[in-house]
């Protein structure tokens, strides 16, 4: 079978597994209010990104699977450490008193979060791609959340993640916070690469402009 028809379907199978996996999260599980918030901000961001995923442009240069297994690994194991709430002691372990107001406050990062996403997501367009690749006419964007920072969807998804760790309080959260990081700088890395090499003259003076992940900072 083609490369071409295993790659899309490999990305469904996947997205149907985590979609599924977090059902799983809020109905056998059933976790009271707040907390299940979290659950369907997760839930929102996946749908969205099944959904705008069948509308993309056709890939023109995408890396090697070896390559790509560097960041989906640990991004791969930090979903893991996110979602399950039966791994042993001590990733489950209480880190911090039970505060309303911590409580809330990882709702309300999580949330902005995918607000974050999912802006970053739509004003992309067809030029997104969950693998690192350059698109048969491929832009670059820096409109929309791209003037802040230039990967704002894995800014996104590491406050989503920071406001998951914070509400589920244990190290199992701040572990995959960590690995995530991890995962979407190093894909980070490897997608630049591809853009100096396709955007020579816009590129770097974009990367001077503007930060990776953190306005202003990094």
């Amino acid at each position: 079978m083609p490369r071409t028809i295993i790659r899309p379907i490999v990305a469904t199978i996947s997205t149907l597994f985590w979609t599924i996996f977090i059902l799983y999260c809020l109905v056998v599980l059933h976790p009271p209010l707040p907390y299940s918030i979290v659950p369907v901000c997760w839930l929102i961001v996946l749908v969205y990104w099944w959904v705008s995923a069948l509308r993309v442009k056709a890939v023109a240069e995408k890396q090697k699977v070896a390559t790509a297994l560097t960041h989906q690994i640990p991004f791969f194991a930090s979903l893991v450490l996110l979602a399950d709430p039966r791994l042993p002691y001590p990733m489950n372990a209480q880190l911090f008193p039970r505060i309303p107001v911590l409580m809330w406050a990882g709702i309300a990062i999580c949330v902005l979060g995918v607000c974050e996403t999912i802006w970053a997501r739509w004003t992309l367009a067809g030029n997104w791609s969950g693998e690192v690749t350059f698109k048969v006419g491929h832009e670059l964007i820096r409109t929309g959340p791209y003037r802040f920072t230039r990967h704002p969807i894995y800014t996104g998804l590491l406050m989503m993640s920071l406001g998951t760790a914070i509400v589920i309080d244990s190290p199992r959260g701040f572990l995959a916070l960590v690995l995530m990081a991890i995962a979407f700088w190093i894909k980070l890395k490897q997608e630049e690469g591809l853009m100096m090499q396709h955007f020579p003259g816009q590129y770097p003076a974009y990367r001077k402009e503007v930060k990776a992940l953190v306005p202003f900072i990094i």
